[in-house]
């Protein structure tokens, strides 16, 4: 799925090459979930390779590189104030499109393959039109305790020429549980496989939940500051705190 695609999202990178719906009824929850993860994982990661063209070094004049960057601010500039497309109407999704092949237009030429050097690294979401993304946003607006903070990709095939692994992270809280915006990590993890410049081939391998990072008013609950931590309180918080449960993920290819 290209980067200009209605579904994609947009993303930009944190660093260089580190890191750091309301539910159907005629479904059973896990297998709506999966669908939620694996759509996530194939728009996330086929929009960081489209991302990476757009990204990879030219052999050409400084006019034309600062051009590029040009390109590349007006689309940071066209993603602004849209809650990372959640608020975004018709006529910004359409100058935001624009935008995006304007930036596209600049990568790299036609049947160059894509650039995983450029690619490695942990991508941070500014933008999506994909209505299974868009549709955690609607549901932290319709709870008024869900919160949805940073959804990251963090590709791992800086040695490789033939594809890596791809982790989609999504940092979630529940308002008075957990630490704010980012109390909770699900994680959806792929391998992958280079196909063509805007292709490539997706494996699901897991779904997980980690990193519980429980509230200051939690903690107090289980163990009050004012009296001596029991035994029990103490196992508790570790618990919690090394919490990890994961699903692996077995479905068709993508």
């Amino acid at each position: 799925m290209a980067l200009a695609a209605p579904s994609s999202l947009r993303l930009l990178p944190t660093t260089p090459s580190q890191a750091p719906s309301p539910p159907c009824a005629s479904r059973p929850r896990h297998l709506r979930e999966l669908r939620l993860c694996q759509r996530l994982a194939t728009a996330a990661a086929a929009a960081a390779a489209a991302a990476a063209a757009a990204t990879a070094p030219l052999a050409s004049s400084p006019t034309t590189s600062a051009d590029t960057e040009r390109r590349k601010h007006e689309l940071l500039r066209a993603v602004q104030e849209t809650r990372r497309g959640f608020a975004a109407g018709p006529d910004q999704r359409a100058a935001i499109e624009e935008a995006v092949v304007a930036v596209e237009e600049r990568g790299a030429g036609k049947g160059t393959p894509i650039d995983l050097a450029a690619l490695d690294g942990t991508w941070r979401l500014c933008y999506t039109s994909a209505s299974d993304v868009l549709v955690l946003f609607e549901a932290a607006e319709r709870l008024p305790l869900l919160q949805v903070g940073q959804i990251y990709q963090k590709f791992e095939c800086k040695d490789r020429s033939d594809g890596g692994t791809v982790r989609n992270v999504v940092r979630w809280s529940i308002e008075n549980l957990l630490e704010e915006q980012e109390g909770a990590t699900l994680m959806v993890s792929a391998k992958f496989v280079v196909l063509s410049k805007r292709n490539i081939f997706l494996q699901f391998e897991e779904v997980a939940v980690e990193n519980i990072k429980i509230s200051e008013q939690l903690q107090t609950l289980i163990a009050p500051a004012i009296l001596p931590r029991s035994f029990l309180s103490l196992q508790i918080l570790q618990f919690l705190k090394t919490f990890r449960t994961q699903v692996p993920v077995s479905g068709p290819e993508r």
